[in-house]
């Protein structure tokens, strides 16, 4: 299906953003957007969990964005929560209100995620997109590095430091002095250490800063004539002589500059520390500024699972090849399980449908923890699939293929207390079916096998010869209705005969 609108909600630390897109040829172009500064980042606690007064920000943000996106599909829109979303330890009980405010799932996306996201964006922007790019992100309490060319990124990483984190730690109340600004820069240029000499490694030609951070102090450096030669952008020169006009004010207050925006007056100092250590760290002298960014990186990211081009199929193919999965055995239960899935769910038989993607990938990804060991390899591909860097997927996505796989096979006790989803079972059902029937790993024809949906779980109906003929199976069936029945939950075989239908 293809949209003429699409919409991205991007949550971040310090703001809430809107952009509402409309696709024209397979390109996006800007048609309505909305900023409201949230800083969420701000309400996390000594414990790391997210006080009232900012989820109530966010909640009322959120209801705010629901309004405009009333009437657009839910393809069309996209929800993506950053980094304070990642480490609050009531984040989920706080989506579970900000999805109903909203009108529209949320995803958490990890780190490396969002910097993959944040290039996709950038790079839509830039004129000459085939040369080597350095792109960084200072977000409110995470930055992103990326090095590209094209649309491929090379390196991705995350770091936990950002321009609202950075500002309350160590320029409370927005005092500035020499040693803050010195104690801030170093904690900054310590984590980046850890990135730089793969970076370096894999060089770029430029070097671009996207978001509210890059563009606050862009335009603070070039509205007061602080670059030598009115050049554009950040340069070294540039960004020493703001740091010197901040340090001199003292006080955020207490600063006089032109182009200095109410919204980002707080968060400056973090921002400008940070900004800092990444030209030190990676000997920059200047840089320039993309308004590409996390929000358009996920309209095109949409787009592309619009039209064959999803990230998460590449993503699952990948996977399949570094785990060297049997592909003839994955297609196997892969063709059976949607097979079964069909019977049950009718709307299944679209190939877009949630429920179809995400069995699809979890029989392409079961055997995965076999290149680990073979004993309770479903455990390790489950944790692989929970853990892994996954590009295009959410960490829910990982989280609910995780399930899925970790229950094909073995005690289904272990998935009990992860879900409680009735989707999800019937996934787990399907797919554990369809690994039980090809367990022999060959292509041998079987008869069909017909299945229902009871009153508390499941029914299936089989040939009474062919079943006769696979005691094995008919065994491993057996105690298939003892591990469902341990779960309060039925499964029932069922054989025929000619025209007849009997209880096992």
């Amino acid at each position: 299906m293809s949209y003429e609108l699409v919409a991205a909600v991007d949550l971040g630390s310090n703001s809430f953003r809107l952009q509402v897109g409309r696709v024209i040829q397979n390109q996006i172009y800007p048609l309505d957007s909305l900023k409201e500064t949230v800083r969420l980042a701000a309400g996390l606690n000594a414990e790391r969990a997210l006080d009232g007064p900012s989820q109530l920000r966010a909640l009322e943000s959120l209801s705010r964005f629901g309004e405009r996106l009333r009437g657009f599909s839910p393809g069309a829109v996209r929800a993506v929560a950053t980094n304070t979303l990642r480490v609050a330890k009531n984040a989920p009980q706080f989506l579970a209100q900000a999805e109903a405010a909203l009108g529209f799932p949320i995803e958490v996306i990890s780190g490396r995620e969002e910097a993959r996201l944040i290039y996709l964006g950038v790079v839509h922007t830039l004129p000459n997109p085939g040369t080597q790019h350095l792109v960084f992100d200072i977000g409110g309490g995470s930055t992103e590095f990326i090095i590209g060319r094209n649309f491929s990124p090379i390196e991705l990483e995350s770091l936990y430091m950002g321009c609202v984190s950075y500002s309350l730690k160590y320029f409370p109340r927005g005092r500035i002095d020499k040693q803050s600004m010195k104690e801030a820069e170093l904690a900054a240029r310590k984590e980046i250490q850890a990135i730089v000499s793969a970076f370096r490694a894999a060089g770029w030609e430029e070097a671009v800063g996207s978001s509210g951070t890059a563009k606050a102090i862009a335009d603070l450096i070039e509205l007061n004539g602080m670059n030598p030669s009115g050049e554009l952008g950040i340069t070294q020169e540039g960004l020493d002589r703001l740091k010197s006009a901040v340090l001199r004010a003292g006080d955020i207050a207490a600063l006089d500059l032109q182009g200095l925006r109410q919204d980002r007056l707080l968060v400056l100092p973090g921002g400008l520390a940070i900004m800092s250590a990444v030209f030190k760290e990676f000997a920059l002298e200047r840089m320039t500024f993309s308004d590409g960014a996390l929000r358009l990186g996920v309209l095109y990211d949409l787009l592309g699972r619009h039209h064959h081009d999803d990230q998460r199929e590449a993503t699952v193919g990948q996977f399949m090849r570094r785990y060297e999965v049997d592909r003839r055995q994955a297609a196997r239960v892969s063709q059976r399980a949607l097979g079964l899935l069909n019977q049950v769910l009718p709307e299944a038989a679209a190939e877009d449908h949630p429920d179809v993607q995400f069995l699809t990938w979890a029989a392409r990804l079961h055997e995965i923890g076999i290149s680990v060991a073979h004993s309770s390899y479903h455990k390790h591909s489950a944790y692989i699939l929970a853990n892994a860097d996954m590009p295009g997927f959410s960490r829910m996505d990982q989280e609910r293929l995780s399930r899925i796989v970790l229950g094909h096979r073995g005690k289904l006790e272990r998935v009990q207390a992860m879900t409680r989803d009735p989707r999800d079972w019937l996934l787990i059902f399907c797919l554990r079916l369809a690994a039980l029937l090809h367990r022999a790993r060959d292509d041998a024809t079987m008869p069909a096998v017909q299945l229902a949906v009871a009153e508390r779980g499941f029914q299936l109906t089989a040939d009474a010869l062919w079943l006769a003929a696979s005691p094995l199976t008919a065994a491993v069936l057996e105690e298939e209705s003892r591990q469902w029945s341990n779960l309060g939950m039925e499964f029932l075989v069922r054989v025929r005969r000619d025209k007849a239908i009997e209880a096992v």
